[in-house]
């Protein structure tokens, strides 16, 4: 059980860092995003969902005793931050940005789903039961960009063909 225990702890700190990645991720995104409305407020409300899951996430970890990784948590922002600021040098941001949206979600749906398990391992329900709370948010957000691709292509093409339209964002 020791070992069951030890890996839940390690996993929430490691999902806790990925929450305070997404949120400078997604913040820095955001900031730049000027032509595709929908995108950008989707973004900032899933900026915002990652900034209220680090905090349900921390709760876990305090309440079971333990406290999060300063190392983790400051080596993902500024992993976030290097790909917030490689997305300034590319004409196709919108597009890259969102490809890669979608596989940090793939991964935070496997995690969760990989913390649900090991909670419920180590008979801890209540961070099982917060742990699936935020699968739906993430499943929910990769659902959405995951239907939005098609159009999103489509905008960020017709931009690209008119003269008149700024491509980048």
């Amino acid at each position: 059980m020791a070992a069951v225990e030890e890996r839940l702890m390690e996993w929430l700190r490691d999902a806790h860092a990925a929450e305070e990645q997404a949120q400078t991720m997604l913040s820095g995104m955001a900031n730049r995003i000027e032509n595709y409305p929908e995108l950008k407020a989707r973004i900032q409300q899933h900026a915002e969902e990652s900034r209220r899951h680090a905090e349900l996430v921390r709760g876990c970890i305090e309440r079971r005793g333990g406290s999060t990784s300063m190392i983790k948590d400051a080596g993902s922002k500024f992993l976030a931050l290097g790909q917030a600021m490689s997305g300034m040098f590319v004409g196709d941001e919108v597009m890259k940005g969102s490809i890669a949206g979608y596989a940090f979600e793939a991964m935070e749906i496997a995690s969760y789903n990989i913390l649900i398990t090991t909670a419920r391992e180590a008979r801890d329900e209540q961070t099982a039961k917060v742990c699936e709370q935020i699968l739906q948010d993430e499943q929910a957000m990769a659902q959405w960009l995951e239907q939005q691709l098609p159009t999103l292509t489509s905008q960020y093409l017709a931009r690209e063909r008119s003269p008149d339209l700024v491509a980048k964002h």
